[in-house]
C-alpha cells in the first residue's frame, strides 16, 4: 500500500510537495531530539531555540494540510486515501516535536546536569533505541521499506518494555531512593522517550497498514 502511495505522491505536484514536507518535518524533529538529549545530560544551557523549531514544525503541518485540501479541491481525480494518510502522519510528527520540547523544558528546570544515577545505563539504552528509530524512519518512509518499518515496530516494543521496567524500579523504591530530583527527571524523561517512540511507531505503521489501521499493530502480527 505505501509503495503505491509513494508512487502517487510523485505523480501529483501538491502531494509530492506535501510528502516531502512530511519528511522535512521528521528531519527537523530528529535534530531537535538530538539537541534535547544534549541539553539534559550536558552541563549548562545549550544555545538552542527549541521553540523556533517547534513553530517551524507547526508551520510544516499547516502547509501539508493546506496542500492536501487544495489537491482534493482542484484535482480532477483526487486521491482521498493519500490525503488521509498524509494528514494522519503529520499529526504524529507534530506531537514528536511537542515531546522533544518537553525534554528541553525538563532540562531547563533541573539544576545542573542529569546523571541518571544507577539508572543511567538503562536510560541511555532506551535513548539509543529511540535515536536508532529516528535514523531509520526517514529512509523507511521515502523508500517504502516494509521490513525496516516492521523492525521499527519491534524496536518500539523493546522501548516500551524497558521503560516500564525502569519505572517499576523507581516506583518500588529500588532506584534513586535518596535522589528525588533525579528520580522525578528520570521518570518524566523515560515517559517522554516512550511517547516519542510511540509516535514514530505510528508513522511507521503507515508503511505496513492501510489508513484505518495506522497507529495499530499490523494485522496478523504476533
Amino acid at each position: 500500500m505505501w509503495k503505491q502511495l509513494v508512487g502517487l505522491f510523485k505523480k501529483d505536484g501538491l502531494c509530492e510537495e506535501a510528502f516531502q514536507e512530511s519528511l522535512d518535518m521528521l528531519e527537523l524533529c530528529r535534530s531537535m531530539f538530538c539537541d534535547a538529549i544534549a541539553s539534559l545530560w550536558e552541563e549548562g544551557a545549550l544555545e538552542i531555540d527549541i521553540y523556533a523549531r517547534d513553530r517551524a514544525i507547526n508551520r510544516f503541518e499547516r502547509d501539508v494540510r493546506r496542500k492536501i485540501v487544495t489537491h482534493l479541491a482542484v484535482s480532477t481525480k483526487p486521491d482521498i486515501n493519500t490525503a488521509l494518510v498524509l494528514t494522519a502522519i503529520v499529526m504524529d510528527i507534530e506531537r514528536i516535536g511537542d515531546y522533544t520540547k518537553n525534554i528541553v523544558e525538563l532540562a531547563a528546570v533541573h539544576p545542573g546536569r542529569f546523571s541518571g544515577g544507577e539508572l543511567a545505563g538503562e536510560v541511555r539504552g532506551v535513548e539509543g533505541l529511540v535515536e536508532s528509530i529516528f535514523a531509520d524512519i526517514i529512509p523507511t518512509m521515502r523508500e517504502a521499506q516494509v521490513d525496516k518499518a516492521r523492525q521499527i515496530l519491534g524496536d518500539h516494543q523493546i522501548v516500551v518494555g524497558r521503560v516500564e521496567e525502569a519505572l517499576q524500579e523507581l516506583i518500588a523504591g529500588r532506584a534513586l531512593v535518596e535522589h528525588s530530583q533525579e528520580a522525578v527527571v528520570a521518570a518524566l524523561y523515560l515517559r517522554y522517550l516512550k511517547r516519542v517512540s510511540a509516535h514514530l511507531k505510528n508513522v511507521a505503521t503507515s508503511v505496513v497498514n492501510p489508513y484505518y489501521r495506522i497507529g495499530f499493530r499490523e494485522k496478523g502480527a504476533s
